[in-house]
C-alpha cells in the first residue's frame, strides 16, 4: 500500500514538472470560470481580490478573518482588507457576520475585539494597580483608544476575578488603598465637633491623599469619599445625623445644642432665630415647635405665651386711659415691629378694642385709642379747612388781580355815536393816521386811550415776571393749595401732642409719621366733601358761563369774518396787506382770542371745584402774550395744544391762520361758531354802515373823522368793512382813486395830508411850550375843522361816489 502511494506521488510530481504544450491566458481562465458558473458547475459566489488575479470564496474570507482575530485579538477592519487583499465592502460585510455568529467578539468603532483580548488587558491593568494603587478609567481609555464607558463596561464583570480592585467614580482602587482612605474618612468624621458640610471635609482629605500618592497620584473624586462615609454611617461606626446628604452633625454637638436652647428659653421666655442660627440650627421654627408645642413663632423670635399676657396687660391700661402705647417699648430689643404686631393681634384686650372700634394699630407696633385719635383729628380738621380756604382765597386773589389789571388796560370808547346791536352790529374801530407810533397802532379801541394801555401793559408785564417761575399745571397748584402737605399735618399733630416730636418728622417708622398717614386720607375725604359742595354750587354757573361765552363769540367771530373779507382788496399790495393783517390780529382777533382763553380758564377752574369770584365788570379781557401762553398750558386734555397754536397764530402775520386755529379750539371746547353767509353779511354791513354814518355826522374830532370817512367809503364802494390802522390810511385812500371823481379824491388826499402834518406838529411840540408851534397847530386844526363839512358832504351828501359794479 505504501509502495502504491509513493508511486502516485512520483507520478503527480512528474506531472507538475512537465511543461504543458497548451497555456491558457488570464482572459481565458476568467471566461472559463464564467462558463462554469453558467453551467452550474460552480454553484457558489466567488469574490475577486484587489489585484484581480485571484478568486476567493466568501467562506474562505470568513475563515481568514477569524484566523486574524484569533491571532491578534484586536484587529481593524481596514487592516483586514489590506491583509487579505479583498475589497473593504466585502470584508466589512463578512466581519459583521463573524461578530454576530460569535458572542465572544464585538465590533467597536471599526475594530473587532475578542474577549481574550480584554482578559489580557484586565491582567495588565491588575498588574499596574499593584504598583500604583489607583488608575483612572479615562487614562486607560486614552491608552487603549476606546471610550471610557466601554472600558468601564468591560472591567465591571472582571472586578474581583482578573482585576482585584474597586471601581468608584471613574477610578480603580486596590483594596488596600480603599482601606487606607476608609480609615482617613472615619477619623476625619469623628474629629468634627460642630455641624459641617461634607464637601468642606473632603477638600483637605483630597489634598492629604495627593500628598500621600506623590506627583503621580490621581485626584480622588468626592463621590468616593461620600460612598465610604455612607457605608460607615450605615454600619454605625460614627454617631450623628446627616441632613440633605451633605450636612453632618455629631451626636455630641446635638446634645449640647439642645441644652443651650432649653437654658435660654426657660430663662427669658423667648429665644431669637438669630441665636438659633448661631447655635447651628437653620430650621429654627420647626425645631422649636417640635420641642415647645405651647410656644408662638413670630417673625424674629419664638416666645412663650406668658409674653403675650404681659403685653396684653400694658395695652389694656393704655386703651382704658384713652391714651396710646408703643408695644416695642415694653418688649426686649430683639423684637421687631412685625413681632410686636403679631403679639398685639393675639392680645385679648386689643382684639376686643379693634372689634368695638375703640382702638387702632398704627405702624405695626403702636396702639392708639379711638378717643385719643378723635381729639387730635377734630382740631386738625378745623385748621385744615381754614388752610384750604386760605390757600384757595390766595390763589383766587392772585387770579383776580391779574384779571383786573388786564381789564384796566382797556381804554373806554369815547365815540358817543358808536353803538352795538346784539348779535348783528359791528363795533366801530376808528383808525389813526400814518404818523401814529407803532404801540398806538396795536391798541384795540381808540388812539386817545393808547397811553393808558401802555402803562397798564407795563404793570401787567411786571406781574407776569413775578409769576414767571410758576410753571406747574393748574391742577397741581390747586391740589397743593387745597390739600395740606404731610409736613403741615405732622406739625399740627406735634402741636397737639408734643411728645410725638421726640422721634422727629424724618423717621418713617415714627408714630408721628404713621398717625399723619392715617389722618391724611380722612382730611382729604373731608376736603373732597367740601369741594363736592362747591361743585354743586358751580354747576349753574358753568351753564351760564358757557351760554355767555357762546353769545360773545357769536357776535365777535361774525365781525371778525366780516373784517377778514376786506383784506382781500389788498392782496396785490403786499406791504399794505401785512399791515392790515397784523392790525386786525392785534385788535379784534386778540380780543376774541382773549375772551375764549379767559372763558375756558374760568370754566376749567369751576369744573375742578375751585372757587372763582363773579366778575363785576363786563369789559373785555385784555391779556399779554405770556398770560395767553400760561392760560393755554393750564387747560385740560387736548385743549393746551390747540390753544398754544392759537396764541402762536395771534403772534403771526396771517388772519386766515388765526381763523383756522380759533375754529379748532372753539370746536374742541364744544362751542359752535356761526359761519358768515350772504344774508348775515348784508345785515352786518347795513348795521355797520348805519353806525358809521351816525358817527361821521356827530364826530367833532377832525383827526378821528378821516378814518371813519374812509371806512364808510369802503362800505359804499366795495361793500367791505375795512379795519385800517393810521399807517394804512394813505394806502386805503389810494385804493379808492379809481372809484371817486377827481375833486372828491383831492379833498380826501388834502385832508389826509393836513392830518398828517397836524399830528407831526403835535408830536414835535409834545412836552415843550413854543408859541410858534402852537400857532401852527391851531392854524392847521382850524383848516381841518373848516374841511370837515366838505368831508361829510363827500360821504353823506347828495353827490354820491361811483358805485362798484
Amino acid at each position: 500500500m505504501d509502495d502504491e502511494l509513493l508511486e502516485l506521488q512520483r507520478q503527480f510530481e512528474f506531472a507538475q514538472q512537465v511543461k504543458s504544450s497548451v497555456r491558457l491566458s488570464d482572459r481565458n481562465v476568467v471566461e472559463l470560470v464564467q462558463k462554469l458558473q453558467e453551467l452550474g458547475v460552480i454553484d457558489f459566489d466567488l469574490l475577486h481580490t484587489v489585484t484581480g488575479k485571484e478568486y476567493i470564496t466568501q467562506e474562505q474570507l470568513r475563515n481568514e478573518i477569524t484566523r486574524e482575530i484569533s491571532k491578534l485579538g484586536r484587529v481593524s477592519v481596514i487592516d483586514l482588507a489590506d491583509t487579505i487583499g479583498v475589497d473593504l465592502y466585502h470584508v466589512e460585510k463578512q466581519a459583521q457576520d463573524v461578530v454576530l455568529s460569535d458572542p465572544g467578539l464585538m465590533l467597536v468603532q471599526g475594530e473587532i475585539i475578542s474577549q481574550n483580548y480584554w482578559d489580557s488587558i484586565a491582567e495588565e491593568i491588575n498588574e499596574r494597580l499593584q504598583e500604583c494603587s489607583q488608575i483612572a478609567v479615562a487614562e486607560l481609555a486614552g491608552q487603549l483608544q476606546v471610550g471610557s464607558e466601554l472600558v468601564q463596561s468591560v472591567l465591571e464583570p472582571r472586578l474581583g476575578t482578573l482585576v482585584n480592585a474597586k471601581l468608584e467614580g471613574g477610578q480603580l482602587y486596590t483594596p488596600a488603598y480603599v482601606a487606607r482612605v476608609t480609615a482617613m474618612v472615619r477619623g476625619a468624621s469623628r474629629g468634627i465637633f460642630v455641624p459641617s458640610s461634607l464637601s468642606a471635609l473632603w477638600a483637605p482629605l483630597q489634598q492629604l491623599v495627593q500628598e500621600m500618592n506623590g506627583s503621580s497620584g490621581v485626584a480622588v473624586e468626592n463621590s468616593f469619599f461620600q460612598s465610604i462615609f455612607n457605608r460607615l454611617l450605615k454600619e454605625e461606626e460614627m454617631l450623628g445625623s446627616l441632613r440633605a446628604g451633605t450636612h453632618w452633625t455629631t451626636s455630641a454637638f446635638a446634645i449640647a445644642q439642645k441644652d443651650c436652647v432649653d437654658s435660654s428659653f426657660s430663662q427669658n421666655s423667648y429665644i431669637s432665630y438669630e441665636t438659633m442660627q448661631k447655635l447651628g440650627i437653620s430650621q429654627a421654627v420647626q425645631f422649636l415647635q417640635a420641642r415647645y408645642p405651647d410656644g408662638r413663632p413670630l417673625a424674629a423670635v419664638f416666645i412663650h405665651s406668658s409674653m403675650i399676657e404681659m403685653l396684653d396687660s400694658a395695652t389694656e391700661d393704655a386703651i382704658e386711659q384713652n391714651s396710646w402705647i408703643d408695644s416695642l417699648s415694653v418688649l426686649p430689643s430683639s423684637f421687631t415691629s412685625q413681632d410686636a404686631n403679631k403679639m398685639l393681634l393675639l392680645c385679648r384686650s386689643v382684639q376686643s378694642a379693634l372689634k368695638a372700634d375703640k382702638a387702632l394699630i398704627l405702624g405695626e407696633s403702636y396702639v392708639l385709642s379711638s378717643g385719643f385719635i378723635k381729639g387730635i383729628y377734630d382740631q386738625i380738621e378745623k385748621e385744615a379747612e381754614a388752610f384750604s380756604i386760605q390757600s384757595s382765597t390766595a390763589s383766587l386773589i392772585d387770579s383776580s388781580r391779574k384779571s383786573s389789571e388786564s381789564t384796566e388796560s382797556i381804554p373806554a370808547n369815547t365815540d358817543k355815536g358808536s353803538r352795538k346791536k346784539k348779535g348783528k352790529s359791528v363795533s366801530t374801530k376808528a383808525a389813526t393816521v400814518e404818523t401814529v407810533p407803532e404801540e398806538e397802532e396795536d391798541a384795540r379801541p381808540k388812539s386817545k386811550r393808547n397811553h393808558k394801555k401802555g402803562r397798564d401793559s407795563s404793570s401787567s408785564q411786571k406781574l407776569d415776571s413775578k409769576a414767571g417761575g410758576k410753571k406747574e399745571s393748574v391742577k397741581a397748584q390747586e391740589s397743593n393749595n387745597i390739600i395740606p402737605p404731610d409736613e403741615w399735618v405732622m406739625k399740627k399733630i406735634v402741636d397737639s401732642v408734643p411728645e410725638f416730636d421726640d422721634d422727629g418728622m424724618e423717621n418713617p417708622d415714627s408714630i408721628l409719621k404713621h398717625l399723619a398717614d392715617h389722618m391724611k386720607p380722612m382730611l382729604i375725604n373731608s376736603l373732597k366733601e367740601r369741594r363736592k359742595k362747591i361743585f354743586t354750587e358751580n354747576a349753574d354757573r358753568l351753564r351760564r358761563l358757557i351760554d355767555d361765552l357762546q353769545k360773545k363769540l357769536d357776535e365777535s367771530f361774525l365781525n371778525m369774518q366780516l373784517y377778514e373779507k376786506a383784506l382781500e382788496l389788498f392782496e396785490d399790495d403786499q406791504s399794505t396787506s401785512v399791515v392790515l393783517h397784523r392790525h386786525l390780529l392785534r385788535t379784534t382777533a386778540a380780543t376774541i382770542a382773549d375772551t375764549l382763553l379767559h372763558g375756558l380758564d374760568i370754566h376749567n377752574k369751576l369744573k375742578n371745584g375751585i372757587e372763582v369770584g363773579e366778575s363785576k365788570t363786563q369789559d373785555p379781557v385784555l391779556l399779554d402774550s405770556s398770560e395767553r401762553t400760561a392760560l393755554a398750558k393750564n387747560l385740560n386734555g387736548s385743549l393746551p395744544k390747540k390753544a398754544l397754536a392759537l396764541v402762536e397764530a395771534l403772534e403771526g402775520k396771517r388772519v386766515d391762520t388765526f381763523m383756522v386755529t380759533f375754529r379748532d379750539l372753539a370746536e374742541e371746547s364744544g362751542l359752535v361758531l356761526k359761519k358768515l353767509d350772504k344774508k348775515l353779511e348784508r345785515t352786518l354791513l347795513h348795521s355797520y354802515r348805519k353806525d358809521l354814518t351816525s358817527q361821521v355826522s356827530t364826530e367833532s374830532d377832525p383827526v378821528a373823522l378821516l378814518a371813519k370817512v374812509v371806512s364808510l367809503l369802503f362800505i359804499k364802494i366795495h361793500s367791505k368793512a375795512l379795519q385800517a390802522p393810521g399807517r394804512a390810511i394813505a394806502a386805503a385812500i389810494s385804493h379808492l382813486k379809481d372809484k371817486l371823481d377827481e375833486s372828491a379824491y383831492k379833498t380826501l388826499t388834502d385832508y389826509q395830508t393836513a392830518t398828517v402834518t397836524l399830528l407831526a406838529l403835535m408830536s414835535a411840540s409834545s412836552g415843550e411850550e413854543h408859541d410858534c408851534s402852537s400857532d401852527r397847530i391851531l392854524t392847521k386844526r382850524e383848516f381841518l375843522e373848516s374841511q370837515m363839512p366838505l368831508l361829510r358832504t363827500l360821504v353823506l351828501g347828495e353827490s354820491q361816489p361811483q358805485q362798484q359794479s
